[in-house]
């Protein structure tokens, strides 16, 4: 079998596989909550600041890196409008409302895309897609708290939420980390050092490492007894995420780009799934959790088991 198409077991191996054994050892009660909380800072501060110095560190520079970035924007502003003035608005509850909003404006950029990024585009496609989701993390705090919260106070008609952090804190975490690794990635770049050979093979170990500490706790997290109820209020999502979103994409982006790799995984990350921040975001303004738990699930499950092995086939 071509090399290239080897390449589509990274689907089971780095996406789905680490969602199984996170759910296994959440149902066997083997690891502990405050392992699976370090594994997620750990992937946030440590892995993921690596990858993106690593992979931007390479990345060709053009005039089109520059677009990239404010258009990365539109990932988060544009499902989350169109969720917010149609699909949602069917959710008579506001905390219902402001979960489905939350599962429409944040997508699995970051891990889900950046993976499927690689496996088609390697270390190029990767950068690309690390650079929508940069936009993404920063978008959480300027855009969807306060949106989360908005939905929250006008439910509970002024009533205050526990939160002890203030916008201008959330902002600036160590969580933001890796925004440093695309600065100081793209400076060594642009002064034309010379990336080690050897870090070539570390990045491709860093990718797959990379996948497991970042979806193994999200399969912790997974709890199905909830959800059942919801799959037929979220449907609609995966119009879309699948449709909307990546037909919107795919036209403006070449307008704007002209890279055939750019532009497909662009695409790619048009079309990733909701991500797990909705579920985060919905229990720490208190909307409902489990209605985003569910677009999380529904959308994940289509996303690898149908649209990425099919873009795989067509894009490559």
């Amino acid at each position: 079998m071509n090399s290239e198409y080897l390449r589509l077991i990274y689907v089971f191996t780095d996406l789905i596989l680490p969602l199984i054994v996170g759910y296994f050892l959440h149902q066997k009660k083997i690891l502990p909550d405050k392992f699976t909380n370090w594994l997620i800072k750990f992937n946030v501060i440590v892995v993921y600041t690596l990858l993106t110095l690593l992979s931007f560190w390479v990345l060709p520079l053009s005039r089109e890196l520059l677009f990239l970035f404010p258009f990365g924007v539109l990932y988060v502003l544009v499902p989350g409008a169109i969720g917010a003035l149609t699909f949602a608005k069917r959710h008579k509850s506001l905390l219902n409302r402001g979960a489905y909003v939350m599962s429409a404006m944040l997508a699995n950029i970051g891990t889900l895309g950046g993976v499927c990024a690689f496996i088609l585009y390697n270390e190029e496609g990767f950068a690309y897609s690390q650079i929508i989701a940069s936009c993404q993390n920063i978008l959480v705090v300027l855009v969807c708290f306060p949106l989360a919260q908005f939905y929250h106070e006008k439910h509970f008609a002024g009533s205050k939420i526990e939160n002890t952090k203030s916008w201008w804190q959330n902002l600036f975490t160590v969580n933001q980390i890796s925004i440093l690794g695309i600065i100081l990635g793209l400076i060594l770049n642009y002064k034309g050092i010379a990336r080690p050979e050897g870090l070539s093979t570390l990045f491709q170990g860093l990718v797959h490492f990379g996948a497991w500490t970042a979806l193994l706790p999200v399969g912790f997290l997974l709890n199905f007894s909830h959800t059942k109820f919801y799959y037929t209020r979220v449907w609609d999502l995966a119009i879309l995420r699948f449709l909307i979103m990546p037909a919107f994409i795919y036209f403006l982006s070449r307008i704007f780009f002209s890279d055939e790799i750019l532009l497909n995984t662009l695409f790619v990350c048009a079309m990733a799934p909701t991500a797990i921040n909705a579920v985060l975001a919905s229990r720490l303004y208190q909307l409902n959790v489990n209605l985003a738990i569910t677009s999380f699930i529904m959308t994940t499950a289509a996303f690898l088991l149908i649209i990425f092995p099919a873009m795989f086939f067509i894009l490559k």
